[in-house]
């Protein structure tokens, strides 16, 4: 059976987020992309919950989590900080997707030794100078048409059909055009502007917990190519390639995508209660 899971606010009410498991198991944290909720990680909450403590949260500006005045990936990091300190979750395995690896990456890079494991869910290790031909295109094709009047509502199922790869679980599909059409509109631009100038390449030799990177061969917004040399430079990493997979692995493939992590988590001694 899935472990029960249950929607909660830190006691700070900062943050909302979901969990399934007890405090009593090593923590297991997921970090949602631009376009996901807590809620989409669901399947990995029920799927890990009777043997870790697994809690995904609302990122800034999503559900019921509080809004940052300025949100970058530094300040985004800062936030997870707060959020790993409001659960007590000691030494958690971070399981971050999209602009929820790189705030991995910038957690770990800022607070080294605190995290027990990383888990880098087609997301990159930078986005490049802002003003580069390809940042302007994907800034411009994912704000122009909030600028020309439309709402995440209306771009929602467009938005989830350019990101799947090949045959997607249908009802993984159905969740990921719920949570994008939540998107409040100013957390999306907001969150897409946050990504300008982000760049921990030079870091990715200093990561120093076990770590897992995953891509799909039908992603367009972190290519697998580019998600392999990254797993080079990162000492020890495990490289895993989905095929046929695009940039929602995890709700495309939640049975593929769990059967990769729990392997890497079983095989790197993570299902041990924390001490």
């Amino acid at each position: 059976m899935p472990a029960p899971i249950v929607s909660l606010a830190t006691p700070d009410g900062r943050f909302t987020y979901e969990a399934a498991g007890g405090p009593h198991h090593t923590p297991l944290v997921f970090l949602h992309g631009i376009g996901g909720m807590a809620k989409a990680w669901r399947d990995q909450l029920g799927f890990f919950g009777d043997r870790y403590h697994a809690m995904a949260w609302d990122m800034p500006g999503y559900g019921g989590s509080a809004r940052l005045a300025n949100p970058t990936i530094a300040t985004l990091a800062e936030a997870l900080t707060h959020f790993l300190i409001a659960v007590e979750a000691r030494r958690p395995v971070l399981v971050g997707h999209s602009i929820g690896g790189m705030i991995v990456q910038q957690f770990l890079a800022d607070h080294p030794g605190i995290a027990g494991g990383a888990v880098l869910a087609e997301t990159s290790p930078a986005f490049g100078k802002p003003d580069g031909d390809w940042q302007r295109a994907f800034i411009a094709a994912r704000l122009g048409p909030l600028d020309r009047g439309a709402t995440m509502r209306d771009l929602a199922d467009g938005m989830v059909d350019d990101l799947v790869g090949d045959d997607p679980d249908p009802r993984g599909l159905a969740a990921a055009r719920a949570s994008m059409a939540e998107v409040p509109d100013a957390t999306y631009r907001a969150m897409v502007l946050a990504l300008m100038g982000f760049d921990q390449r030079a870091a990715l030799q200093r990561i120093d917990v076990p770590t897992l990177l995953i891509s799909g061969t039908r992603d367009d917004n972190a290519p697998a190519a580019m998600m392999a040399k990254m797993a080079v430079r990162i000492p020890g990493a495990r490289y895993v390639e989905l095929a046929g997979v695009g940039h929602l692995a995890n709700l495309e493939r939640p049975d593929t995508f769990n059967a990769v992590l729990d392997d890497f988590l079983a095989t790197s001694s993570f299902g041990r209660p924390a001490s």
